[in-house]
């Protein structure tokens, strides 16, 4: 861990983390579902409403001018985040909105008889889509498995993106398995065939290094909230030559350069994907959210990361009847750990924890196949993230090993 990295420091901008819970200091551990936010992420928000607040590119007066240019000024910042162009970033709600408008944008070029590749890792937002798009055109859906470790077959992937394959989605992070997928690989087996990718980047661009451009993708999409960012705002990135070449999903005020009652013509990428008023005070927040990691460093963010999965995974080793999916390495996988301990369910296992203050996912984490796969219900998910502590994961420990007392008294 990088001796700079101060958690301890960190937690001081975070005002959620000072609540105490039946007594018990807050321990957040479900950052896989959506981080708390810095002190400078809500005054940014705040400062928008009380000195910007306008619709960015309606008016020419100073309001509205002073709006575009936080508005666009957030873009060149997200845009440097991930090393993609200003014009190939397109502001949504979220992933699953990311994921929505790509899958939809790229149908156009598909027809009856197309094939999508998928993987059988995906969250829901980037297999429901695909399973909705199918139905409509007659599209083939396959699925790359992963092995008994969490990684992907790459050999399947070879056998399966063939020159029917049209689309290639996949995810970047498991948010159940935690696998980081060799996302730059598959991308390069799509190129071969012509085939588009899009990428669930929710659970990387967070908390580590994403460049876009190294990794060959067509889209990646991410969202504000998994990132100290405000919820309801999350990001798309398109490959330039992409979006000049596709349509737009949508279609209203903005996105268009000119409009006759028969005829319209788009305005260039990013807005012409970008129709109606947006999320301006979300896009400002997330601004404030990238200064913020770029203060730390994603490098630094990833090597936190690692650190508290090799001590989790230290101190789990120690506790019987744990059950860990996905690698065991952790510079393979996401800061986060699904686990099953012993018989207790997943759900009782979380309303234990909270009474001692931890917060825990438990469930089938938007990711149904996946646990059909593993052959289990459920999985208690603990989630890591900068102003996660090593103390924070002892006490995670501690607290398993008083339920698996607890439950079987």
């Amino acid at each position: 861990m990088c001796s700079l990295f101060n958690p301890l420091k960190i937690r001081e901008d975070f005002p959620i983390l000072k609540k105490t819970f039946n007594g018990k200091p807050l321990i957040y551990l479900d950052n896989a579902a959506t981080t708390q936010k810095p002190r400078q992420v809500i005054e940014a928000v705040k400062r928008f409403y009380e000195e910007f607040n306008a619709n960015p590119h309606r008016g020419i007066y100073s309001l509205s001018l002073e709006t575009t240019r936080v508005y666009e000024e957030a873009r060149r910042k997200i845009a440097r985040l991930i090393n993609a162009g200003e014009d190939e970033v397109i502001f949504t709600r979220n992933t699953t909105d990311a994921l929505n408008l790509a899958a939809r944008m790229v149908l156009k070029k598909m027809g009856k008889g197309d094939a999508v590749v998928l993987t059988e890792m995906e969250h829901h937002s980037n297999l429901v889509p695909w399973q909705i798009i199918s139905k409509e055109r007659e599209l083939e859906m396959s699925f790359i498995p992963f092995d008994e470790n969490g990684y992907l077959d790459l050999h399947e992937a070879e056998r399966l993106i063939n020159d029917r394959v049209k689309a290639v989605a996949l995810v970047h992070a498991s948010n159940v398995l935690g696998t980081i997928n060799p996302v730059e690989k598959i991308a390069a087996m799509a190129r071969e065939v012509g085939a588009y990718t899009i990428v669930d980047a929710a659970q990387s661009v967070p908390h580590m290094p994403v460049d876009v451009k190294k990794l060959g993708v067509d889209f990646l999409a991410f969202s504000g909230h998994k990132m100290l960012g405000p919820m309801g705002v999350g990001v798309l990135y398109g490959r330039r030559e992409v979006l000049e070449e596709l349509e737009p999903v949508f279609g209203g005020g903005e996105a268009i350069s000119e409009v006759r009652l028969r005829e319209t013509r788009w305005r260039p990428p990013p807005w012409k994907f970008e129709p109606g008023t947006p999320n301006a005070a979300g896009v400002v927040g997330l601004a404030a959210a990238v200064d913020y990691l770029d203060s730390i460093g994603m490098e630094n963010v990833r090597r936190h990361d690692i650190h508290l999965l090799r001590k989790a995974f230290k101190e789990m080793e120690e506790i019987r009847d744990v059950k860990i999916y996905g690698p065991l390495k952790p510079e393979d996988r996401a800061g986060l750990i699904a686990f099953n301990l012993s018989d207790i369910h997943p759900h009782d296992l979380a309303s234990y924890l909270d009474q001692h203050g931890i917060c825990i996912r438990a469930g089938h984490h938007c990711a149904m196949p996946l646990h059909e796969r593993l052959g289990v219900p459920a999985t208690a998910r603990a989630s890591f993230y900068i102003y996660n502590t090593e103390e924070e994961v002892d006490a995670l420990a501690e607290a398993l090993r008083n339920a698996l007392e607890f439950f079987n008294a």
